[in-house]
């Protein structure tokens, strides 16, 4: 057990979607999802700059699987994107659901960073859309603000959480994801594959240990 992390004002923690609709009896529940807000409420005192994402969509979303006749939540159609998986309708603008859990410590965020919000497009990454062109603004203010590392928390660990982590690493950004402040959804072998992914682009992955 090294030494406890030590955090700057050129560090921030990113906190993805922890939100209602994604923990215990959600329209799109992660197994144990409010298990990370203890977590990232203790993580986030340790930070002067926070920022928490919010999955924002129109209830005529595309990757809504009932707005597709004939359609099941998690098949996939083709967009012109790429392949999209078909999602329970979640986190509706100004719904419950899409909510911040109610146990979540929100008053130390510096930036509240809505994403999902155009009807054609979905977006799991909180730097980019599924389209991996179209900017949320993210990418923008942590470099204007002049931060270096960012360390990734919150849902779904293989989702929301490994693309922003991607993003940011490709931004050229250190990468910290705290394992233990996400969960996953284990999607057909995704949380192996998230953890292939962030070893092949050198994303640490460390447990809540490291900062205490």
């Amino acid at each position: 057990m090294g030494p406890a992390m030590k955090i700057t004002d050129r560090d921030a923690l990113l906190v993805i979607d922890v939100q209602n609709d994604f923990c215990t009896g959600g329209a799109l529940a992660v197994p144990g999802g409010e298990k990370v807000v203890p977590a990232i409420n203790r993580i986030a005192q340790k930070f002067a700059n926070v920022v928490l994402t919010q999955d924002w969509h129109p209830g005529d979303h595309v990757s809504f699987a009932p707005n597709h006749a004939g359609k099941q939540p998690f098949q996939t159609i083709e967009l012109d994107y790429g392949t999209q998986v078909l999602w329970p309708t979640h986190c509706v603008q100004g719904t419950a659901g899409a909510e911040f859990h109610r146990e979540l410590e929100v008053t130390r965020a510096n930036l509240v960073l809505r994403k999902g919000f155009r009807r054609g497009i979905d977006s799991y990454s909180a730097l980019f859309e599924n389209d991996h062109k179209t900017p949320t603004g993210l990418l923008g203010y942590l470099r204007e603000r002049e931060l270096k590392t960012v360390f990734v928390a919150g849902l779904a660990l293989d989702f929301c959480v490994r693309f922003s982590a991607e993003d940011a690493r490709k931004a050229g950004f250190e990468v910290v994801v705290i394992e233990d402040a996400c969960r996953g959804i284990d999607l057909d072998g995704s949380v192996a594959a998230t953890h292939h992914s962030f070893r092949e682009r050198g994303i640490s992955v460390v447990s809540l240990e490291a900062f205490l």
